[in-house]
């Protein structure tokens, strides 16, 4: 098992657009993502209930067996009602793009991303593949088939 003293090396390349708004960075010692920032020319303006795509100027290579999850910041959907739909995002090992981030104004009022703004944070995860097997009938469980709201939460 990994530790925060035998990190997972995940090359980054910066893009044109991306240089000069700093690279991702843990905040603390024990935090689980970095910070990563908005690399847009100029204010982009997000009215309420539509979503913008927001470039990070970044490239990564997560390596094999991991995957790099872009997942939204507490603060920015508390304050602002701003969230990202398909969170947390994945980017696999064999992805090469831009790094960009999906965000959704669930607030009342336009919300504007300037350069430079930490619009959302990146962790680093195992991700382990399956071994998909077709079977007849799945072994059973005190839960069974119960669904949503099932063990009375």
């Amino acid at each position: 098992m990994r530790s925060a003293d035998d990190p997972v090396v995940v090359l980054l390349k910066v893009l044109s657009h991306g240089r000069g708004i700093g690279l991702p960075a843990y905040a603390t010692l024990q935090s689980a993502g970095t910070d990563l920032a908005a690399a847009v020319a100029g204010p982009v303006v997000i009215d309420p209930g539509h979503t913008a795509l927001i470039p990070t100027g970044l490239q990564i290579a997560v390596p094999p067996g991991f995957e790099a999850q872009i997942r939204p910041r507490s603060g920015l959907a508390l304050n602002n009602s701003l969230l990202m739909p398909n969170s947390p995002g994945t980017v696999d090992a064999d992805y090469r793009g831009e790094i960009q981030i999906i965000l959704l104004n669930l607030g009342s009022k336009p919300f504007t991303v300037n350069r430079g703004m930490r619009i959302a944070q990146m962790i680093i995860a195992p991700a382990v593949r399956a071994d998909l097997k077709v079977v007849k009938e799945l072994p059973p469980t005190a839960r069974g088939e119960g669904g949503f709201g099932h063990t009375g939460e």
